[in-house]
């Protein structure tokens, strides 16, 4: 985004347009961005999914039990979406039991300290040979086994229509929550509905993310340093 920033200003914008640091979001903050923002998709995840599980009306349509201690979760996309997610969610007593990346995935289901996991994953660039995970795949056609598991809630995080007529019978989640753009095709929702799995739909559940590039937006056209208005 840094590099994007710089090419529109270089090219379009610099000194004629005083705008021209909101032409894009997600920069770093000495470029111009916003603190929060790697983390905001991930947080509002979280919060999204623990409104559901604290939910009486739906928890009970759907059968699941009140709360989020002692649900598992798996989550698909461990970069800043999934992992952020991951992160909030072990605080409330929830366990992480199964990670899916593009190249390997992991599950144990006892669950994963995801600082451990991330470090891990930072440095090898794959899951594959994490010494505290059960279960690993790295053959292409058996990574999303991981996604296929039992557990509370399944969160793709990463790719468009991952969850398709081929899979969604073979998912075994209570709650379904959208992190990424478009996960469920619409075949695959009709099915999954069938089964009273419950959808929380990415329009609502990714939202954070832009919400925080709005006030990044905002920052860069009313040329604000924010926090300032409220310090003495």
């Amino acid at each position: 985004m840094n590099i994007m920033k710089d090419t529109y200003e270089t090219l379009f914008g610099g000194a004629k347009d005083m705008n021209s640091q909101g032409c894009v979001t997600g920069k770093t903050v000495e470029m111009g961005g916003i603190e929060g923002r790697a983390e905001s998709t991930g947080i509002g995840v979280f919060y999204g999914i623990k409104e559901v599980l604290n939910n009486k009306t739906l928890c009970d349509k759907y059968n699941i039990e009140l709360g989020m201690k002692g649900k598992t979760i798996i989550i698909q996309g461990f970069g800043n979406v999934g992992y952020w997610a991951a992160k909030f969610f072990v605080t409330e007593g929830v366990k992480i039991t199964g990670i899916v990346e593009w190249n390997s995935s992991v599950y144990n289901e006892e669950g994963f300290d995801i600082d451990d996991l991330k470090a891990y994953h930072l440095k090898h660039k794959t899951l594959a040979g994490y010494p505290k995970a059960t279960e690993t795949y790295t053959e292409k056609e058996e990574i999303k086994i991981v996604m296929h598991k039992k557990c509370d809630v399944l969160i793709p995080a990463a790719l468009e229509r991952e969850i398709n007529l081929s899979n969604a019978n073979l998912i075994q989640c209570k709650i379904l929550g959208e992190a990424a753009n478009g996960p469920t095709t619409i075949g695959a929702n009709k099915i999954l509905e069938e089964r009273n799995i419950m959808i929380v739909p990415d329009l609502v559940l990714n939202a954070s993310g832009v919400t925080c590039s709005y006030f990044e937006w905002l920052r860069n056209l009313e040329h604000k340093q924010l926090g300032l208005l409220i310090k003495r």
